[in-house]
């Protein structure tokens, strides 16, 4: 058997620390609480925990605005826990990756106060600043992601600068060499002190048009295309020259280069662009690009066999030779148990969790599966008064932001706040997360934990689900059904994505050899003859 790298067919377990665990009791989770759960991390059968931002900031965006690359705040803890963090997950044999926010800082970095003073000074082209038009107004129409223009007035310079996402997260000016190799020293940071890889955020926003051309206005029909809707102005435009410009490729390939230097090391850049299939296959292009890439295709309310089809099929037939990485929940969206089990009302149903954690493992690529998911858990609803994310407060109420994902991990369900922290948590712990709380779950063989884990588990030996290409079957709704083959071995995969017992007729039964009941923990199917008898919600795989 071909050696692998170890990202390749890996399950990557996004910690969002602030909910995770909270070691010192302040109501807010953090790295020594990340180490204390390590145990249980290990026990779900992961290669690797990605760690989103604990770097200093003033939390406008949760971390996602950074004041200082190398230092961590502290209310996450300080370096001599993360160098703990390290050394011990290295031990369970756990990789860690970090968040790496490029495109982006936050107003208070030392950079930014220091390019805003003046036209002269030794950063004042780190940004992207540009002068207003003669009336006054911005230099182009470009919009931000969470609501209004794109550009805030700076009267020290007289100049506008550029903000993709909050006005306290100016942008970088990456058509400056400085800014390079100033980010690329910070990239390295981290890889001295032993981290295994980056999620590289919103990598595909580091360059912007240097004309500042105006974005075209987007047909109303096509308002959502890229995940936004019309009740954010954002969705009005395509956005094809504030991100994902043809330079953006080249620095992708300096941070290849660089990562190259520390062997093992793995970069997963986040794309979300007006195709972003297209760009996540040019940006994981040969060896000289990331390792991998994933979008937010999968990220959507669209719950259908020909949907997730139509996506895993358009990336591969642009990926060639690159390695995509999938996802069907993090921190920005909502709760996947509650985004596709709503479609049937299913939401707290526990063989769709099942299943659906044994779908996304089951593509070709690797996978980033997002705390919480290994619990089942839905969506949070959090009133007005508590909500903490500004992109919810702004779109109040038809959005109600990214807070009902981002709620605290239920440890102990009799315990104040599930087991979180003994303080009142920065997001309060719904009531019905409680029953879903992992010391429930842990005396339960039929749990989705348990679940989890033992999938977790079986897919390791499965050299075909882990590295295999990928080939569709035609099925019709509600069936998803494809086949895996690596070296000569394949692996016949089949879901019921629908909450109702299906019966799908399959030729390719005719050579089967049924994986054995035992030999894995899902609601498995029945086959009889060349029929499948597949009740709400299950799989069935069976080796060819």
């Amino acid at each position: 058997m071909t050696e692998q790298m170890w990202w390749r067919g890996a399950v990557i377990y996004q910690i969002y620390p602030r909910s995770f665990y909270d070691a010192n009791q302040d109501g807010i989770g953090d790295i020594p609480g990340i180490i204390a759960k390590l145990d249980y991390i290990a026990s779900l059968g992961v290669d690797a925990i990605w760690v989103s931002p604990f770097f200093k900031s003033p939390m406008k965006d949760f971390g996602y605005d950074i004041s200082d690359y190398r230092d961590i705040d502290p209310l996450f803890g300080c370096l001599a826990d993360f160098d703990e963090l390290i050394e011990k997950a290295h031990a369970k044999g756990i990789k860690i990756m970090i968040d790496q926010v490029l495109s982006h800082t936050s107003d208070q970095h030392a950079w930014f106060l220091e390019s805003r003073e003046d036209k002269t000074n030794d950063k004042a082209d780190w940004y992207v600043w540009a002068d207003a038009k003669a009336d006054g107004t911005p230099p182009n129409n470009w919009l931000s992601i969470f609501g209004g223009v794109a550009w805030t007035w700076e009267p020290r310079r007289q100049q506008y600068y550029l903000h993709n996402f909050l006005t306290s997260q100016p942008d970088l000016n990456f058509h400056n060499p400085r800014v390079q190799k100033a980010v690329l020293d910070n990239i390295e940071f981290w890889l001295k002190r032993g981290v295994d890889g980056f999620r590289l955020d919103a990598v595909n926003f580091c360059f912007h048009d240097a004309q500042l051309r105006d974005n075209p206005s987007k047909p109303k029909e096509l308002r959502t295309s890229i995940g936004f809707d019309e009740k954010n102005p954002y969705a009005y435009q395509y956005h094809y020259y504030n991100n994902t410009q043809d330079e953006n490729l080249g620095f992708m390939e300096d941070i290849r280069a660089l990562l190259n230097k520390y062997p093992g090391s793995v970069a997963l850049g986040e794309i979300s662009s007006e195709d972003s299939l297209k760009t996540m296959a040019e940006y994981t292009q040969g060896n000289k690009r990331l390792h991998m890439g994933y979008s937010f295709d999968l990220l959507t309310d669209d719950f259908s066999a020909s949907y997730i089809r139509q996506v895993v099929q358009s990336l591969e037939s642009r990926v060639s030779d690159g390695w995509p990485c999938w996802s069907i929940s993090n921190h920005d969206v909502q709760r996947v148990a509650t985004r596709w089990g709503k479609k049937y009302g299913a939401e707290n149903n526990t063989d769709l969790a099942k299943m659906l954690y044994a779908l996304i493992s089951s593509l070709r690529g690797s996978v980033c599966t997002y705390q919480g998911e290994e619990l089942g858990l839905t969506e949070a609803d959090i009133a007005y008064e508590d909500l903490q994310d500004p992109y919810g407060i702004t779109f109040w109420p038809q959005f109600k932001g990214r807070d009902g994902c981002r709620t605290p991990h239920p440890w102990h369900s009799d315990a104040e706040n599930a087991g979180f922290s003994g303080a009142k948590p920065w997001l309060p712990v719904p009531s019905e997360h409680h029953a879903k709380a992992v010391d429930v779950q842990e005396g339960n063989t039929q749990s989705v934990l348990n679940s989890f884990r033992q999938f977790s588990e079986w897919r390791k030996s499965h050299p075909a689900i882990l590295w295999g290409e990928i080939e569709f079957i035609d099925t019709a709704e509600p069936i998803l059904a494809f086949k895996r083959d690596y070296q000569g071995s394949t692996m016949l995969a089949v879901f019921n994505l629908s909450n109702e017992l299906t019966k799908v007729e399959l030729a390719e039964l005719n050579n089967e050899q049924l994986v054995a009941q035992n030999d894995h923990p899902l609601l498995c199917a029945t086959n009889h003859g060349n029929t499948l008898v597949m009740p709400a919600f299950s799989c069935y795989y069976a080796k060819l």
